[in-house]
This record gives structure tokens, C-alpha cells and sequence, in this order.
């Protein structure tokens, strides 16, 4: 009996090690408030800037940025975000608008979505549009699948809010407040 408990202890330790091993990327790529982003570039077979070049997230330096990660079968999970953020009239020389959009948490095909982004950069010129073709913000930055996610980056790259899928109005309250806090103070 002691025999079998021991080997049932090492299969069992064995697995939670295994287990342990494979989850730490996933678990080490999460966002933290407070801390930098790791830069990632978006370009060729990743993603890109709606009619066409490379992002680099090293971009996001200089000014509050809002980063919005977008599945694009869920972009209205946050149109209420939208609107208050609209309503609140951001001085542009202070904050910045990046919509990236997960073109792999879809089944809609990428020259459909690549049109209507093409429309949205045009009637939106002051947000960035730019595309993830495969994950590389899910997997660099843990950032949410198949869902919709919102950073706010201050003025040398570090997080100051995250927050995923449907925001509550107090996450909505707290955004906002960031956003102004930090794009106020020098």
C-alpha cells in the first residue's frame, strides 16, 4: 500500500510540474499595472498599420495612450466605453487612440475587415488602427481572446489600467480618471 501511495505522490508531483512548467509563459505574459510594456512589432505575416507598415509598440511613448484590443465579432462588448471616452473631449496633444484589431479570434475574412478598417481610419483620423494577425498581444502581453481589452499606457510606456471585456460604469469611472490624472500632470 505505501508503494502505491508513493507512486501515486510522484505522478501526481510529476504532473503539477508539467503543468506548472506549461503555464508560466501564459502566466509570465500577463500585464501589470504599474509596469512597462514589453515592446512587440506588428509587421509582414503579424499585423500592421491599416494601410500597411509596421507598429511598434515602443510607440506608445510620449503621450497617455488608450489601447483598445478588439475581437471584431465582439466590438460593441464596449460601445458604452466608447462614448464616454468620446464625450470627454481628450486633448490630442496629450492622448492617443490605438485600436488593435485580433484578426485571428475571427471567422470573418481579413479583406472584409481590412475595408471597413480602411473606412474607420478615415472617419477617425486621430485613432490608430492597426491589426494583429496572430495572437501577438494575447501572447506577449496576456491581453484577452476572443474578447475585448483596454490599456492605458502613460507617457514612458508603463500600464495604468487594464481591464477586460464589458467594463463596469466603475471601471468606465476609473478609466476616465486615469486618463485625465495622467494627462494632466507633467
Amino acid at each position: 500500500m505505501n508503494q502505491y501511495r508513493s507512486g501515486t505522490r510522484m505522478i501526481i508531483g510529476s504532473a503539477i510540474a508539467i503543468l506548472a512548467y506549461c503555464l508560466a509563459p501564459a502566466t509570465m505574459a500577463q500585464v501589470v499595472v504599474g509596469e512597462v510594456v514589453p515592446t512587440v512589432v506588428l509587421d509582414e505575416k503579424k499585423g500592421g498599420l491599416v494601410g500597411d507598415g509596421p507598429w511598434s509598440s515602443a510607440s506608445l511613448k510620449g503621450k497617455v495612450h488608450i489601447l483598445m484590443y478588439v475581437d471584431p465579432d465582439k466590438v460593441k462588448v464596449n460601445a458604452h466605453v466608447e462614448d464616454a471616452l468620446a464625450a470627454e473631449g481628450f486633448d490630442r496633444d496629450k492622448v492617443a487612440s490605438v485600436a488593435v484589431i485580433n484578426m485571428a479570434a475571427t471567422w470573418k475574412p481579413n479583406f472584409a475587415i481590412d475595408m471597413l478598417l480602411k473606412k474607420k481610419q478615415e472617419k477617425y483620423p486621430n485613432t490608430l488602427y492597426v491589426r494583429d494577425l496572430q495572437r501577438v498581444l494575447v501572447d506577449a502581453w496576456g491581453l484577452v481572446d476572443d474578447g475585448y481589452h483596454v490599456l492605458v499606457v502613460g507617457r514612458s510606456g508603463e500600464v495604468l489600467f487594464s481591464g477586460a471585456n464589458a467594463l463596469s460604469e466603475n471601471q468606465v469611472v476609473q478609466l476616465i480618471s486615469t486618463i485625465n490624472k495622467h494627462s494632466n500632470s507633467q
